[in-house]
Parts: C-alpha cells; sequence; structure tokens
C-alpha cells in the first residue's frame, strides 16, 4: 500500500470515528473562545455603592449581592468580557471551594470553573478579606455608634488593641480562598502560566480631612480621630496583611489603600461632586425590589463603598498593572488627575 493509500485509509477512519486513538491538540492549537476577564470576591468588588445593580441582585429574593454593571471589572480593558461573581457580604470562604451559601448564592470559585471553560479567561481579580475577621463593615458601624456618643470610647482605642489580631486571623482564609480559585482553574484546564492572577486590597472609606463641625450632617458621623486612625493606620495595615498573603500565595498584587485619596466621603465638603467613595446613604427603593427584608442594614448597604467614578478609576488601574506586567503596584492618581499603577 502506497504511503498516500496509507493517508486516506487513515482519514476515512478519523471521518467514521472507527480509529482506536484520539489526534492530540497540538502546542499550536488556536484558542478561538472569547477571552474574559473574572473578578471575586465581596461588595468593594462587586460594585456596591455604584449603583446601576444587575436584576435579581438589589434584594430581590434574597440576593443582596448588588453587583453594579460599573462595577471596576466591567471598567477594564483586558478582554473581550468582563464577569462580575463578587457579591457583597461575602468572606473568603464564599470566595473558595466551599460549600457555602451567600445571599442565596454558592461558591464563586465552582462557578469560576465553568466560565473559565466556556471562555479563555486572561485575568482574574480577587478581593476579599474584610468581611473576615477584620469585620470592615462591622467596624464602620461601630465607629459611627461611637460618633452618636460623645461620652462614650472611642472606636480606634478598641482597633488599636485588636486590629493586628484580626489581621493575623484573616490572612490563612484569604491564602486558602486564593489556593482555591488555582484549583479551579486548574480544574478548568489552565496552566497557572497561562492567566493572571491578581488580590487587591482595598481604598480607604473616609479621611480626618474633612469639615471639623459639619462633616456628621454632611453623611460622614465618625470622630474625626476615629477617621484618621482608619485612613493612616488601619487601611494601610490591613493593604500590607493581604501584599503578604499575595506574596505566600504567588500571586500579583495591587495595593488601593490610597487609591481615593483625597477624594473619601465627605472630603470634598459640602458637596460630594469629585469624591470616590459614597457618604452614608439610606436607599429606600431598597424595599421596592427587596421588600421588608430590606429593613435595616440593607437600607444603608451602600455606604462608604466607592461610587461609579470610583470604580472608573479603579478598572482603569487594574487594566494599567495588568497591560504592564509587574508583580505588584500600587493605585496613585497622577497629575492628570487619573489613578495610576505605579510599581
Amino acid at each position: 500500500m502506497s504511503r498516500k493509500q496509507v493517508g486516506a485509509v487513515v482519514g476515512a477512519l478519523l471521518l467514521t470515528g472507527s480509529t482506536f486513538f484520539a489526534v492530540p491538540v497540538t502546542a499550536n492549537a488556536v484558542d478561538d473562545r472569547p477571552t474574559a476577564v473574572v473578578s471575586l470576591g465581596d461588595s468593594a468588588m462587586s460594585g456596591e455603592g455604584a449603583g446601576s445593580y444587575e436584576p435579581g441582585t438589589a434584594g430581590e429574593n434574597g440576593n443582596w449581592c448588588h453587583r453594579s454593571t460599573q462595577a471596576m471589572v466591567h471598567r477594564t480593558q483586558l478582554a473581550d468580557r468582563t464577569i462580575n461573581l463578587a457579591c457583597s457580604g461575602a468572606d473568603s470562604a464564599n470566595v473558595s471551594l466551599a460549600d457555602t451559601v451567600h445571599y442565596t448564592e454558592g461558591s464563586q470559585a465552582r462557578r469560576l470553573i465553568d466560565i473559565a471553560r466556556q471562555y479563555r479567561v486572561t485575568t482574574v481579580v480577587v478581593q476579599v478579606g474584610a468581611n473576615d475577621d477584620v469585620r470592615f463593615a462591622d467596624t464602620m458601624v461601630d465607629c459611627v455608634a461611637a460618633w452618636a456618643n460623645p461620652f462614650g470610647s472611642s472606636c480606634r482605642s478598641t482597633l488599636e488593641r485588636e486590629w493586628s489580631g484580626r489581621l493575623a486571623a484573616m490572612a490563612p482564609k484569604v491564602e486558602n480562598a486564593l489556593r482555591d480559585v488555582r484549583s479551579a482553574m486548574t480544574q478548568a484546564g489552565y496552566a497557572t502560566s497561562a492567566y493572571n492572577l491578581v488580590l487587591t486590597s482595598y481604598a480607604s472609606p473616609v479621611t480626618e480631612k474633612m469639615d471639623r463641625y459639619l462633616h456628621g450632617p454632611q453623611g460622614c458621623p465618625l470622630r474625626l480621630a476615629d477617621a484618621g486612625y482608619g485612613r493612616t493606620t488601619a487601611v494601610p495595615q490591613l493593604s500590607e496583611a493581604l501584599r503578604g498573603v499575595a506574596t505566600r500565595s504567588g500571586v500579583k498584587f495591587l495595593d488601593f489603600s490610597r487609591a481615593t485619596e483625597n477624594r473619601e466621603a465627605c472630603s470634598k465638603g459640602e458637596s460630594s461632586a469629585g469624591e470616590w467613595q459614597r457618604r452614608l446613604t439610606v436607599d429606600p427603593y431598597a424595599l421596592v425590589t427587596g421588600g421588608l427584608d430590606a429593613i435595616g442594614l440593607h437600607l444603608a448597604q451602600q455606604s462608604f463603598h466607592p461610587n461609579a467614578a470610583g470604580h472608573e478609576q479603579l478598572g482603569r488601574c487594574i487594566t494599567e498593572f495588568v497591560d504592564g506586567g509587574a508583580g505588584s503596584a500600587r493605585c496613585l492618581a497622577g497629575a492628570d488627575g487619573n489613578l495610576h499603577a505605579v510599581a
């Protein structure tokens, strides 16, 4: 039988499915799936505070994930598609592969597996840890309560005693979540070098640089000393703890701690124009989407989170960071007024 005849027979077997072996995909095979960047994490990543929440995540049937169409992942320019799995109030366990349910939704990492099979994921961005032992939202509530009681102790006095311990307890939980995100991508068929895995920290929502007398009525009922401690000590220490997590986990790190500097809530005085963080916000519309379940914390859920302008800038910084190829950087405002990833 000639070489040409052999080739014809092999070709016929492949077409009829009668062959006993599969032709392997070569290293030069083209992956023509649409590219995607995916975000996982909590409220700061979901878009809490940015408004324009995706239907089904604004309290309907108990889902308060508040995933915004303006969330930072949707403001990136890194891929054909942007997909947001983050959910307001999520902790590290909710991001991991654990069998957990938060606001009706299961593991974010498990959902990442299906997405990574459907699309060619080039970047995964994770922002988590604030709802673990750090208890960022509860801490803000405590600080507001301290402002309302001028005869009581400051929330700073409590944080100074507890903060380092909370950070130490948080770190291994975030590390576990990142391991599970890696595992999810491996299960979807990705090599570690095939995509970027980025852990971000958090931007300070408030500042002590507010109107000394009117900042409370303006929407920031916090003691100036407490706000200053948060901006200059608590948030930077949280960022450094997450930097350590990123280093130990072998992932990239983007520091947001100073991203909204001079644009925090109430930093502009009477008008919020130009601010990148939302002030204390009570949203009666939550009663329309979430019914009686909205009564309580959900009415003010958007408070002290990056607004739409803030998310636009954070998404811009993520794009610059990933495109630049550095292992770590911080987002800082440049002379042009925009955020830039500074190595």
